[in-house]
């Protein structure tokens, strides 16, 4: 608007120098105005518009590849961790809920959303970053949305916060033993090329990071597992939980269980006792797929937080909604959080 003012305010003026630099300037803002339409994030890392899906024993993804793993009703879908590291963001609808499935490689976070905000199905791209996380913005309103809390930050919808679909980081392995009937995402054979390789975490590692973390005291890259429960947030430094297989403590005055899987490589949290049952239990490291037992009850338990024989046989814990965080990250969104440090 500007240069056009100008053009029109200087339309007689007869020196040539004038004219040229006008000239230029409407280019620029012809092509500033031109840009403005361009997503240049999802020019680098191209949408997947229409995913397809494969069943876990045909689609080639190797054993130890983690996997974002959700299961909406019966249906069970897995998201390999280097196919959404490129594409970041992809739109589907599992069991007829419409979800958008997220992963933001910079901060190690996957993430799944509900699509659903005021009855309005939303449609998500990929719109940059903000501190090191990813952000997005769905077509219907250009709001733009925060990845690691599903938070609108800008736009018409600012405020609105999406619901979280629960997922699991999981070997690709384990995952096919557990949904034999599942499917994965295939890769798009386009872009197949320019998907992560197996060491991505070791070239991530060696990022900058806009977040400084020097007075914790822990390293911007130290990864963890967030957990929030009752509005108090606790990281556990995923070593820690590798170390001891089995970590008991409380948050938010709520028991609660980390556990990690027969692959010794996947993690889950449930509640530290069994539900409508007030009685705490006091987990033991188990062996194989009977991966702890309680001292209260004598039964043994698995990975999917069930009583597998004992007193308690057929009963479950409550799963808790838990992920994976570089702590610059995580110390960003949460700023509140403490550290598990035993």
């Amino acid at each position: 608007m500007v240069v056009l003012l100008l053009l029109i305010r200087l339309w007689k003026t007869p020196r040539t120098g004038t004219w040229v630099t006008l000239t230029v300037l409407l280019l620029v803002a012809v092509a500033g105005a031109v840009l403005t339409h361009v997503n240049i994030f999802e020019k680098m890392f191209h949408p997947y518009g229409s995913p397809a899906f494969g069943s876990a024993d045909v689609v080639n993804v190797d054993p130890d590849d983690k996997v974002l793993a959700v299961k909406v009703g019966l249906a069970a879908r897995a998201y390999p961790i280097r196919t959404m590291g490129y594409h970041h963001i992809v739109n589907d609808t599992v069991g007829g809920v419409p979800i958008a499935v997220t992963y933001c490689t910079l901060c190690h976070t996957g993430l799944v959303w509900s699509r659903i905000v005021e009855g309005r199905t939303l449609h998500f791209h990929l719109a940059g970053i903000n501190n090191g996380n990813a952000l997005l913005r769905d077509e219907e309103t250009s709001s733009i949305w925060q990845q690691s809390t599903g938070e609108a930050i800008f736009g018409s919808l600012k405020g609105e916060q999406l619901k979280l679909v629960r997922s699991n980081e999981l070997s690709f392995a384990l995952w096919r033993s557990e949904q034999p009937q599942g499917q994965v995402l295939k890769p798009d054979p386009k872009y197949m090329a320019e998907y992560d390789p197996k060491d991505w975490e070791q070239h991530v590692e060696s990022t900058r990071t806009v977040v400084d973390t020097s007075k914790s005291g822990i390293g911007p890259h130290q990864l963890m597992l967030g957990i929030t429960v009752a509005g108090q947030s606790k990281a556990y430094p995923l070593g820690t939980i590798f170390a001891a297989k089995v970590i008991q403590d409380q948050i938010g005055g709520s028991p609660i269980l980390v556990v990690v899987g027969p692959d010794a490589a996947s993690i889950r949290v449930f509640e530290g006792k069994v539900e409508g049952d007030a009685t705490e239990l006091t987990f033991v490291r188990g062996s194989g797929d009977r991966l702890m037992g309680d001292a209260e009850t004598g039964s043994t338990w698995n990975f999917q937080g069930c009583a597998v024989d004992g007193r308690l046989a057929g009963r479950c814990l409550k799963e808790i909604d838990a992920h994976k965080d570089y702590w610059f990250d995580w110390m960003n969104h949460h700023p509140e959080s403490s550290v598990f440090k035993s």
